[in-house]
């Protein structure tokens, strides 16, 4: 549990009081999510029943019996359902399965008696029931390297890779790792949050990034196990599983053992265009998987004050971020795992630029005292002046230590012109673990005047965060996306991207991964 920061700024009745507003605003939501599944969702169960693999010109073995399921116009029963019915045809493995459903005629519907549905539902339940161990054995080996080596206080530097290239990127991260990083994270590929499919094997060309696929997180993790061993530190992993794979990835990396996901709920409907009602329902699988595994997720909310003015929208954050933690208790996530995010993103050129980023950071931290916090550096108003981005950068150290973050996510000196190189990130790496070493208990020798600057701000953006909530509640959250309350982008329920991937469970849907990653609580 993290220590509650110095001063109040608002009582503790206040602040549940958001987070009661918060779970009002999200209930209607979860309504639709309960009633509804997607292609995404369905292919994840696939995959946790170890269907994995491309077939013919590269597309993944899941996708090609969820399309034929869904061009049949049965995939509202299931996946999970008709694979038990491949196997009952004789399938003797995953790969068999699909084999059986591409090739079955129309017998494959025809309905089965009450007692043989019965039996058959409990067989592929039990071998449900097999997958989850197998993905917990997967995830004790990780937690028990974690345990083994032990890793620094917070606030965990965190630092990109994003050459395109796996092996490439291994190498940049164990250059970062022993720079002094303790969280790598591998950018994906420019777009690829709107392919509606997970690209196979090990990938040596990427955009911008590099494509998350099961094989590059296994090549990531086994290299930085390995690091871990030789600096006698645990180094973390992370990717991102926003889009329209939300479960799948977040099922890719739970087996290859990563530590943290990008994962927000509203992340791909503002900033990638994604259907809202899709994100919202994979969104909660993804998390299902992400409770299970003891994944960290990381959200987004930072994005909101690079495409509006952080100063003026400071409460769109609070406010999403106690929505986001609504969702992610839902789904079954704890405190521990909640690294909600944020941004040091004011116009430098605004007077007291520092007192305002202490009261927002403060704030968070006030309203969220057990969750872990992700701190994102400034980027939006970064110059080519690399000294000058520097500076920025190193008062974005100091908040961090400060205001307890758990992530902080290191800025780059040469942001505006170039993605990092190696002597990038062993400045950035370098100017944090001085800042850290030199300020680490700041927080409890200087208090914050309650009638400062600092508090009066802080009780500001939290009114007006307030107000924001209470908007959502009286108007929903679909009416609000609409009005542009998050980051001054507007969507619509029916827009955007992958809404065909958007399926309403019929009469016997049969999802046995969800019965238990539900019955945990």
């Amino acid at each position: 549990m993290v220590r509650a920061m110095p001063g109040q700024f608002v009582e503790d009745s206040q602040v549940e009081y958001a987070r009661q507003l918060a779970r009002e605003i999200t209930e209607p939501i979860f309504e639709m999510i309960r009633r509804h599944t997607t292609v995404s969702i369905e292919r994840t169960v696939l995959r946790l029943f170890g269907l994995c693999g491309a077939g013919a010109g590269g597309v993944p073995l899941a996708n090609l019996m969820v399309d034929r399921l869904k061009a049949a116009g049965v995939l509202s029963r299931g996946a999970a359902y008709w694979y038990g019915r491949a196997l009952r045809m004789g399938a003797k493995s995953p790969t068999e399965a699909v084999e059986r459903i591409t090739a079955a005629s129309d017998h494959l519907l025809a309905p089965l008696l009450a007692e043989e549905e019965a039996r058959m539902e409990e067989e592929v339940r039990s071998e449900a029931r097999s997958a989850v161990e197998e993905l917990r054995r997967r995830i004790a080996h990780r937690d028990a390297l974690r345990a083994e080596l032990p890793m620094p206080p917070p606030p965990h530097r965190y630092v990109i890779v994003a050459t395109g290239n796996i092996y490439d990127d291994v190498d940049q991260a164990r250059a970062a790792a022993q720079a002094g990083a303790d969280v790598i994270a591998v950018i994906r590929s420019t777009a690829q949050s709107l392919l509606d499919y997970v690209p196979h094997g090990a990938t040596t060309e990427g955009y911008g990034g590099t494509w998350a696929t099961q094989e590059n997180f296994r090549i990531m993790r086994e290299a930085l196990d390995e690091e871990s061993r030789r600096l006698g530190r645990y180094v973390q992993l992370t990717n991102y599983s926003s889009g329209l794979c939300m479960a799948e990835i977040a099922f890719c990396a739970a087996s290859e053992r990563l530590d943290m996901l990008l994962n927000d709920a509203m992340y791909g409907i503002l900033f990638r265009d994604i259907n809202m009602r899709r994100t919202f329902i994979d969104q909660y699988f993804s998390r299902r998987i992400c409770a299970l595994a003891g994944i960290i997720i990381n959200t987004g909310e930072d994005n909101y004050i690079t495409t509006a003015d952080a100063y003026e929208a400071a409460h769109t954050v609070v406010a999403s971020q106690f929505i986001n933690e609504a969702f992610a208790k839902r789904a079954g996530l704890e405190d521990r795992q909640l690294g909600l995010g944020h941004s040091f993103e004011i116009d430098p050129d605004r007077p007291q630029t520092l007192l305002l980023e202490l009261a927002q950071a403060m704030l968070i931290r006030r309203c969220f005292p057990d969750a872990l916090l992700k701190y994102m550096p400034p980027t939006k108003h970064k110059e080519t002046d690399i000294f000058f981005s520097h500076a920025c950068d190193v008062m974005a150290d100091l908040v961090a230590i400060w205001t307890r973050q758990g992530i902080q996510l290191l800025g780059m000196m040469t942001e505006a012109m170039h993605t990092p190189l190696l002597a990038d990130r062993y400045v950035a790496l370098k100017a944090a673990a001085y800042v850290h070493r030199a300020a680490r208990g700041i927080d409890e020798e200087l208090l914050v005047r309650e009638d400062g600057k600092i508090a009066r701000r802080a009780r500001q953006v939290f009114g007006n965060a307030l107000k924001l909530l209470e908007e959502c509640r009286r108007e929903g959250m679909v009416a609000a996306i609409g009005q542009g309350r998050f980051g001054d982008v507007r969507r619509t329920e029916t827009g955007g991207k992958g809404l065909e991937g958007v399926l309403e469970k019929g009469p016997g849907y049969f999802n046995p991964f969800l019965e238990i990653l539900e019955a945990r609580e």
